[in-house]
Parts: C-alpha cells; sequence; structure tokens
C-alpha cells in the first residue's frame, strides 16, 4: 500500500523494519524516538508506523538545528520476532538505513558497510545478511587505540548487486548513493 505525501511513496514498513532502524534510535520509558538531520526520512517512518495501526509523531529538535525526530511507542515493537527470509531483509534494510554506511563523496573508493559497539548485535546481523546470500568481510575493530568497542564489517565487493537488489535501502540519501554507483 502506497500513501503519496509530498509526492514522495511510503514503502510497506514491517514491524522487522523498524527494529533494524531502532539501532540509531534513543529508548524512553514508553517510546522510541529516531533521529535523522534530514525530515524526509522520519516523515516515511511515521507514515509507514501509522499504516501499521499506531500513532507516531515528527519534531525538530531545538530550534537552530536540523534534527528532526520521529517518536512513537514502544508497544508497536513489544512482540515483534525476526524469523522468515523476508523479515529478516527487512531487517537488515532497516539496520542499514541507521547504521550502515557508504561514502558521501562518490568519487572515492565505493563501499558498503555496517558499524556498531555492539559485537553480538553486529554478529546476528552479519549472520542474517549471510543468509540472505551475501558475502561480507570478518567484523573488526578499526582502531582499538581510538575506541575499542567500536566494530564493523563491509560487504564484499562482489557482492554489491545483490545487497542493492534483494535489500536496498529506504533512507532517500543512502538509496540514491546505493543506486549511482550499482
Amino acid at each position: 500500500m502506497n500513501n503519496k505525501i509530498h509526492n514522495t511513496p511510503t514503502p510497506q514498513i514491517s514491524k522487522a523494519y523498524l527494529l533494524g532502524a531502532l539501532h540509531d534510535a534513543t529508548e524512553r520509558r514508553y517510546t522510541f524516538r529516531i533521529c535523522q538531520k534530514g525530515r524526509s526520512y522520519v516523515d516515511m517512518l511515521s507514515r509507514g508506523i501509522k499504516l501499521l495501526g499506531y500513532k507516531s509523531w515528527v519534531y525538530k529538535e531545538g530550534k537552530d538545528r536540523n534534527v528532526y525526530v520521529v517518536e512513537f511507542s514502544k508497544k508497536a515493537l513489544e512482540t515483534v520476532q525476526v524469523q522468515s527470509l523476508e523479515e529478516k531483509k527487512d531487517y537488515i534494510r532497516g539496520y542499514f538505513d541507521s547504521e550502515g554506511g557508504l561514502p558521501r563523496n562518490l568519487n572515492s573508493r565505493y563501499y558498503i558497510y555496517f558499524a556498531q559497539k555492539n559485537f553480538v548485535d553486529l554478529e546476528n546481523l552479519r549472520n542474517y545478511i549471510l543468509e540472505v546470500g551475501i558475502s561480507c568481510g570478518k567484523i573488526h575493530n578499526p582502531s582499538m587505540k581510538k575506541d575499542p568497542d567500536y566494530f564493523r564489517f563491509y560487504i564484499l565487493s562482489k557482492s554489491y548487486n545483490v545487497f542493492a537488489s534483494e535489500i536496498g535501502s529506504w533512507h532517500p540519501e543512502k538509496k540514491s548513493r546505493l543506486r549511482m554507483k550499482i
């Protein structure tokens, strides 16, 4: 079901996608908050959450900051479990949209990576990605000196096309950069 607001189609956001996107969220007593510099992604999340049957609200954080927040009830994800292959793909996509990365400068060497401070969580994500048939590098710490609790892994170049077609992105900036190179 597409809901067109501001000429931007709303993808059918699943609870598994939201669970993945929570990796860049703040947890409060009754709500989750996802913050972004641009408004379009949080607006898309808000519309998707409403299509799932839950309330959400979007607001700007601070007067002089370009940071926007979508906030929604924790009840929306109380019983969600990621089990099927499609749920795993949605979870990976949500995780990528929150904690994944691509080069901002399209003239630099291309890469797709995931980063997180929680090693076990990152290992679980990597296992899902391998189940989908996407090749990954090993989880590593890029600099023990700078941050001993920061871990990342890359998608191998031979799997860029598979990642783009099987996972993709719903984040407006990441989606366009993913499509431009592949």
